[in-house]
């Protein structure tokens, strides 16, 4: 062990012990009722279609939630393969899960900065348009999904971080900055009518410069008539968190009069910025951070809440695990027994 993490032990066993009973995990009341079924709006997870072998994952998310999101296998890293075509197998499955259980599906993502599959880098233009292949791409998957889906991240994380305007990408820099995000919205439209079509983002919480340049960028969309007809924030945020930054966001962005999406909601143990809190007092602050969100977005006119969806229902599911295993983000533990953080979006949404 280093001096530094010496010192981290240190630090969080001096606080522990400062804390005192204050710290301790709450008790979680025994028979918690379902998530899915206390409020009149979807509650969603995240899934890998590899999760849908665990059998005690699969009974959890039919016990909870009422909407599924592919985790990332709907996303162009897995569909398009080097040679320009699209592998559906993943989505597919996951698809076909959620229809068979009653579940509803968000379709996530069409167009995300990141990712700039090869076979759009190195596409031959003498035989077809970037912009025929970069529509032909959204018709193909959102065409796919067509009436299976409630609802498209259609462009994900287009803000720059610092908030100074929008990212610069692939997409970008061959169609334009603004306009690969309208037309993206427009095929999305194209191809499935009946889909709510989503703008989703993240640190909108934490960063106010950054979501006022998100409520723009979603301003300038509906002045330009393309189809913007929801927002979503992922709410990736650490158990130190200041009380009430989550509903001061949410008040902001209500103020579009679109429904809204918690999109991606965890709370993380170990990313938080203040070293000295224990863990119980962690887990006491990741509570409160559950709870808050729900009460924020309790708080929104009930023609604004699209739904609610925790980014993985376990610990050990959490993509946060894989950066370290020390982290339980999610609101039930290891063997889906529910942890204070779901008593906490119980007691919320029950409010």
């Amino acid at each position: 062990m280093s001096d530094v993490s010496r010192r981290a032990l240190l630090g969080s066993s001096l606080a522990l012990a400062a804390c005192g009973q204050k710290a301790q995990s709450q008790p979680v009341p025994a028979n918690l009722p379902p998530l899915k079924t206390i409020v009149p709006f979807r509650i969603g997870s995240s899934v890998q279609a590899l999760h849908l072998d665990d059998p005690a994952l699969a009974a959890l998310l039919r016990r909870q939630v009422n909407q599924l999101t592919p985790e990332w296998q709907m996303k162009m890293e897995y569909i398009v393969q080097p040679d320009g075509s699209f592998r559906f197998d993943a989505p597919d499955r996951i698809a076909a899960f959620a229809a068979d259980n009653g579940m509803a599906l968000l379709g996530h993502v069409l167009v995300w900065y990141a990712q700039a599959p090869e076979a759009f880098e190195r596409l031959d233009e003498n035989r077809v348009s970037f912009e025929q292949a970069y529509r032909n791409y959204i018709l193909a998957v959102a065409g796919r999904y067509r009436g299976k889906v409630v609802g498209w991240d259609v462009v994900n994380e287009a803000v720059a971080e610092d908030g100074d305007g929008w990212r610069t990408s692939l997409w970008s820099k061959r169609l334009g900055d603004f306009e690969h995000i309208a037309l993206a919205f427009r095929t999305a439209r194209e191809a499935d009518p009946g889909a709510t079509l989503l703008l989703n983002d993240y640190n909108l919480e934490y960063m106010p410069r950054k979501r006022a340049t998100f409520m723009k960028l979603a301003e300038r969309l509906l002045a330009s008539g393309a189809p913007l007809t929801g927002i979503g924030t992922q709410v990736h945020v650490a158990a130190d968190i200041r009380p009430g930054e989550i509903t001061t966001m949410m008040k902001d962005l209500a103020s579009l009069g679109l429904p809204i999406h918690v999109s991606e909601l965890d709370v993380s143990l170990v990313r938080a910025d203040n070293k000295l809190l224990g863990r119980a007092e962690l887990e006491r602050r990741q509570a409160r951070t559950y709870g808050e969100a729900a009460e924020a977005f309790m708080a929104l006119p009930e023609r604004q809440r699209f739904a609610f969806t925790l980014w993985g229902l376990r610990d050990k599911d959490s993509w946060l695990r894989g950066e370290n295993a020390s982290d339980a983000s999610a609101p039930f533990d290891d063997a889906s027994r529910p942890k204070a953080a779901a008593a906490a979006l119980v007691e919320a949404f029950r409010g």
